[in-house]
């Protein structure tokens, strides 16, 4: 089935695309897929989180590789068995390198992925601050899970025997946990404090329950932020509609062929098909200020995330003009006819260098299409969780 804001991307009408997306009721994301990454440090027991998220011993071979050493080398997929359309994907350590870890790690583009947990355990760490601010920069969310609570409670409880209180000990936990996060900027961080082995115990039960109620939020927060990347199939039959436009555009160029000024023609039709082009796509400053003011941002930070060709750019494509130019000046003052050598060599210039301009300004609208609709849903992303 066609959706609504689909059609209104092909007509062009940014503004109502965006408005139909964001009217969608939570159960129209229930479909959609949420991809959640599981990372953190090695040995801070994240296969094991994962395996007790998904309700499986160790020893089943659908279980993720756990042990005492680093088992975790490269990035694997684990679909949840009750959460639709729910993958927790486990991720290798980050931190604390063994050998040929820092290699692997720098082929991980975190941007694929919809949702974070953070995964740690005995203390807060610089990767947990590194992690926490790569995952805000992407605009994205996440849970902070502490791991091995049961070992943190037998620890506390040699140490002070006689003043031991676990519910304390919890809460010292937690808080030191949320007073990290605050101070890398996080807004009423989660924090969940968990033992891969107990997953009744502690805050697994709240955990989950947590991620069951945020479920169709948290989809749609992923949905938002791929719109831009749903589109691009619509984007790209758009592209080949109006370039099939192009020919008409060429068509006037060889009637105009003859005309003294073969610079500046091509320039004149440049510009005068890119504001075409703009209208086309729904990137001229009508559309812009329509989807500003229903984003609540300004006309002039959509126009920052555009990068199309320019006139200046355009200006120096046809800088080989000149020589046609030149040729032609020559060709009449030194012979005194007209200049035909010279506007057949400014034509075979011109003719295909004005196409592949065209083809140039069709294929930057729709990538600037993209590019403001990402601006444009960024806040909206991070209002959804």
């Amino acid at each position: 089935m066609v959706e609504d804001f689909e059609v209104a991307i092909s007509q062009g009408q940014l503004a109502g695309a965006v408005s139909h997306v964001l009217a969608k009721p939570l159960p129209f994301f229930n479909s959609t897929p949420l991809h959640i990454a599981v990372v953190g440090e090695p040995g801070s027991g994240k296969s094991s989180f994962i395996n007790a998220m998904l309700g499986l011993r160790a020893d089943d071979p659908r279980a993720a590789v756990t042990g005492i050493q680093m088992t975790t080398v490269q990035v694997k997929d684990y679909p949840h068995p009750t959460l639709p359309q729910v993958i927790l994907w486990d991720h290798p350590g980050r931190g604390m390198a063994t050998f040929g870890e820092d290699k692997f790690e720098k082929k991980v583009d975190l941007n694929h992925f919809d949702f974070f947990v953070i995964v740690g355990s005995q203390r807060f760490r610089s990767t947990h601050s590194d992690l926490v601010r790569e995952i805000q920069d992407m605009g994205k969310s996440f849970y902070f899970v502490r791991t091995k609570a049961d070992l943190d409670l037998s620890a506390a409880k040699r140490q002070q025997p006689s003043d031991y209180n676990e519910e304390k000990v919890l809460l010292h936990i937690q808080e030191d946990c949320k007073e990290c996060l605050v101070r890398e900027g996080v807004r009423d961080p989660q924090v969940f404090i968990v033992s891969n082995w107990e997953a009744d115990c502690f805050d697994f039960p709240l955990l989950q329950e947590t991620l069951k109620n945020d479920l169709l939020r948290l989809k749609r927060q992923a949905f938002l932020l791929r719109f831009p990347s749903i589109c691009l199939p619509i984007l790209e039959k758009k592209k080949t509609t109006v370039k099939e436009k192009i020919w008409t555009k060429r068509l006037c160029l060889l009637v105009a062929l003859g005309s003294p000024v073969p610079f500046l023609l091509p320039i004149f039709l440049f510009s005068k098909f890119r504001s075409w082009c703009f209208l086309d796509f729904g990137l001229d400053n009508r559309s812009l200020a329509a989807l500003a003011q229903r984003v609540g941002k300004t006309s002039t930070a959509l126009k920052a995330a555009m990068q199309s060709l320019g006139i200046f750019s355009a200006m120096l494509w046809v800088l080989p003009d000149l020589v046609g130019l030149s040729v032609m000046a020559y060709e009449y003052y030194r012979w005194e006819h007209f200049p035909i050598f010279g506007c057949l060599l400014s034509g075979g210039i011109s003719l295909p260098r004005t196409y592949f301009m065209l083809q140039k300004c069709i294929s930057g609208a729709a990538d600037d299409t993209k590019r403001v609709l990402s601006k444009a849903l960024e806040a909206e992303g991070k209002k959804s969780i």
